[in-house]
């Protein structure tokens, strides 16, 4: 009787060992976020005048032609 209850105390014992070894306890510290303004200039009317220079130039060189023919 004495040697079933040591080993039911023995085995409680070592699963509430084993239990306990599987526990994990982390902090992670999260620091706020600053969010500051940041100024952003794109000029595309620039970069659209420049293609269509460049889509028509030829057109327009064709046109000069033409114009002082005559």
């Amino acid at each position: 009787m004495f040697k079933a209850a040591s080993l039911l105390f023995l085995a409680i014992s070592l699963a509430f060992l084993g239990m306990s070894g599987c526990a994990t306890h982390h902090e992670v510290e999260v620091k706020p976020v600053e969010i500051k303004p940041i100024h952003i200039t794109i000029d595309v009317n620039v970069k659209v005048d420049r293609a269509l220079d460049d889509f028509f130039g030829d057109i327009d060189e064709t046109a000069q032609e033409i114009k002082q023919a005559e």
